[in-house]
């Protein structure tokens, strides 16, 4: 019988155990499967706030090193002023980068006008000829145009300008973050006193998000020359920007090396065929695919800790909650709700080993011995 203070009273702690061990675990396990649903709910209808005050948050970290390298040798207010020059050029490459690529991929397109409908006929012939080639075959290649696209990607490159207005928000997000990490220690230091472990699974959080963007833009950094080099001795357009552009969907986990891969070889194939098109794809997956499939996320995923598998998932339901933004901060948001919900309750702990990039293997039990008689 569990013993009762004098008074009779009890703590929240135990009245709290005691309410959960009541409850069947069916019954647990339904209401965390509500509360995550209904959090999903509401992080998509709010995801044009939440997703540009995650990267908010994300930059800042990411410039946090920029601040300590800076107060080390400056005033602070130069500091944070030096931080936050730096978070705001991070973005500045990130849009007008993006930006510029698919500028130069839709002033490209028009000019093999020529080239498209040559590569549509002789589908259509190939078709023909192996009796593939139906009404709705023809009818669909017919629709090839490439001035469509180049239309499609005008469209885009307008809807990224035209939301530069809603980067106001993002923009005015950082500073305040940046502005505010100096009076971050003594927060800190007061939350580790009534929460160590929420404490130390913030820290994790912040390291791991530091060590990952690093990596990643390293990784991103050596892919990008090397595709550019593949392609410069291939002899497809712009090198150089598609080099760069394999830097930026770098920071796309699992899928960013498919999408880096389909300007320069949608142009090697109008520019010198099907041969040309097959060599970038080899190059490119021989260079990205053993780069981004075997080493970085080995490297990446036991730095951030978490497996190649829960970092796809990630991807895929933070694209779906918070769209394109989402793709680039899916490790970075797991990895936040990984120290609020896991890292920083022991009784979640069970679940680490489910989602870590490494376990390690338990020790083997030895019965003791029983003594002789």
């Amino acid at each position: 019988m569990p013993l009762v203070p004098a008074d009779g009273s009890r703590s929240a702690h135990d009245v709290g155990g005691a309410t959960a061990s009541t409850l069947p675990r069916s019954i647990v396990v339904l209401l965390g499967i509500v509360g995550v649903v209904a959090m999903g709910v509401g992080i998509k209808a709010s995801a044009g706030i939440v997703a540009p005050a995650v990267l908010a948050l994300v930059l800042t970290i990411a410039v946090l090193p920029v601040r300590r390298w800076a107060r080390s040798r400056w005033p602070s207010w130069l500091a944070t002023l030096a931080a936050l020059v730096a978070a705001y050029l991070i973005l500045l490459v990130m849009v007008v980068g993006l930006v510029v690529c698919l500028i130069k991929f839709a002033d490209l397109l028009p000019a093999y006008a020529a080239e498209s409908k040559d590569l549509t006929k002789d589908v259509e012939d190939g078709l023909a000829q192996v009796g593939l080639s139906t009404g709705a075959t023809s009818d669909a290649l017919s629709k090839v145009d490439l001035s469509k696209l180049a239309g499609v990607l005008g469209d885009l490159v307008s809807g990224i300008l035209g939301a530069l207005g809603d980067l106001f928000f993002l923009v005015t997000l950082m500073f305040f973050f940046v502005a505010a990490v100096p009076g971050f220690a003594p927060r800190v230091a007061a939350l580790r006193g009534t929460k160590p472990g929420l404490t130390a699974a913030l820290g994790k959080f912040v390291r791991g998000s530091q060590t990952y963007l690093l990596m990643t833009a390293l990784f991103g950094a050596i892919v990008g020359v090397l595709d550019a080099g593949a392609l410069w001795l291939l002899g497809v357009p712009l090198p150089l920007v598609w080099g760069f552009f394999s830097f930026l969907t770098n920071f796309i986990p699992n899928i960013g090396f498919v999408i880096g891969v389909i300007p320069p070889a949608l142009l090697a194939l109008l520019d010198g065929g099907w041969q040309d098109m097959l060599w970038v794809l080899v190059a490119y997956s021989l260079l990205n695919v053993t780069i981004q499939t075997f080493i970085q996320p080995r490297i990446v995923g036991n730095s951030v800790g978490l497996s190649a598998e829960i970092t796809f998932i990630s991807l895929v339901i933070w694209t779906f909650l918070l769209g394109a933004l989402g793709a680039l901060l899916a490790v970075p948001m797991t990895l936040l709700l990984r120290a609020i919900f896991i890292d920083a309750d022991d009784r979640a702990s069970w679940v680490a080993p489910l989602i870590d990039a490494q376990v390690a293997d338990p020790e083997p039990v030895v019965p003791e011995r029983q003594p002789a008689r």
